[in-house]
């Protein structure tokens, strides 16, 4: 084949990438809008506009489908080799990671319905802080992927304890609520439901982040990272 040929080949390969790029960004920008709005429901306790943010989700699940047919058409008429096949395998796994995202934010304004049916907890308030920890992470990350940036992804990767450790303090706190007036019980169980689901969209962060890596170098992050969600086995000595 002519050099023409081949360059033509590999700019059209590019230009697909960069589609893909950029479809997986914007995907990731709307899972970042759908967990502000789930908060903002939260905060605003709107049960109409709760029911709105979870409907929204369709979108994303919509943008991850078309995602993966892109890959396939790529992979099929491409013919990706090495480095190029691990782009390809790295969009297919940063989508279907985003797509979780959406549905815990979808996840955070359903909860959020039942809360209006209950009078208001200054619990909630905490809710918003472990929420914009989790969207810099995302935004971040998807930035890393942007420029194709290892270290960057890395330091989102690293940086997941900051979200475990105010997602433990969290929980400490909705314990707390739940022990001094039954009546909070069933408000802070959703709350614990939703803090949940949001330190798992840190957790998909550092999925992103590690795939970037391996997109990147060509071999998995095995650095270790402190994890410091420690309420699966809670130390409740403090409030006994």
């Amino acid at each position: 084949m002519s050099g023409s040929g081949t360059d033509h080949i590999i700019k059209s390969y590019d230009d697909e990438l960069g589609r893909l790029t950029g479809e997986i960004v914007r995907m990731g920008e709307l899972s970042i809008s759908q967990l502000e709005a789930a908060i903002d429901v939260v905060e605003r306790r709107d049960e109409r506009a709760a029911r709105h943010v979870v409907s929204s989700d369709e979108a994303i699940d919509q943008l991850e489908q078309e995602i993966s047919r892109d890959v396939v058409r790529l992979l099929a008429l491409r013919a990706p080799m090495a480095g190029d096949l691990r782009n390809v395998f790295a969009a297919l796994r940063i989508a279907a990671d985003i797509e979780r995202i959406g549905d815990y934010g979808a996840n955070v304004a359903k909860r959020s319905i039942p809360l209006t049916l209950v009078a208001p907890i200054q619990a909630t308030s905490g809710l918003s802080h472990l929420a914009k920890l989790a969207a810099i992470a995302v935004r971040e990350v998807l930035q890393a992927y942007r420029e194709r940036d290892a270290d960057k992804a890395y330091a989102v990767w690293k940086n997941d304890v900051q979200l475990d450790e105010a997602y433990t303090g969290y929980f400490r706190q909705l314990l707390t609520y739940m022990m001094e007036d039954p009546r909070n019980i069933t408000p802070c169980t959703h709350l614990l439901f939703m803090a949940k689901n949001i330190e798992r969209i840190g957790d998909h962060a550092t999925n992103i982040a590690e795939s970037i890596w391996y997109q990147v170098h060509g071999e998995p992050l095995v650095k270790q990272r402190r994890k410091r969600d420690e309420t699966a086995s809670p130390d409740l000595s403090g409030l006994l």
